[in-house]
């Protein structure tokens, strides 16, 4: 089932505008969803993992960003969440990915597009944005030239 909401959060600065962001999480109105709709994206929950991946594969120009809340998407964690950016292959270099799990002591915001950036849950209003940047670096770069 997917659900797109709108949250705002004031005093928050948004980022971008016209994102559309695919969240995996059985959260309806969690912290991951109002964090990303602050920073401006338009987010679609989906709570079910293979729905999710595939709504992805059939429109990857879609989606500008893939979010999975490993501890509450039954994937089985964070080695879970990881399993499944394996199952996207190719399509996480035009989708990118942003796993967030407890399981993750060290967050990590790697250099290589195939690789997801990783947050610590609970995720801050900082790593997400972070995270968001990141994820987005370069549509941000292409935005801002």
């Amino acid at each position: 089932m997917r659900v797109v909401r709108s949250f705002h959060q004031p005093g928050s600065a948004r980022v971008s505008f016209s994102v559309r962001v695919l969240l995996v999480t059985s959260h309806r109105e969690g912290e991951i969803a109002r964090r990303l709709n602050s920073l401006g994206a338009q987010v679609e929950i989906v709570d079910e993992m293979f729905t999710a991946l595939s709504d992805v594969i059939d429109d990857p120009v879609g989606y500008s960003l893939f979010v999975l809340d490993c501890d509450s998407a039954n994937v089985g964690g964070l080695e879970g969440g990881k399993r499944a950016v394996q199952i996207m292959g190719v399509l996480v270099g035009r989708v990118p990915v942003i796993l967030v799990s407890q399981d993750c002591t060290e967050q990590r915001f790697p250099e290589d597009r195939m690789a997801p950036t990783q947050l610590r849950a609970p995720v801050s209003i900082l790593s997400m944005r972070a995270g968001f940047e990141h994820a987005l670096r370069e549509r941000m770069a292409f935005i801002s030239a």
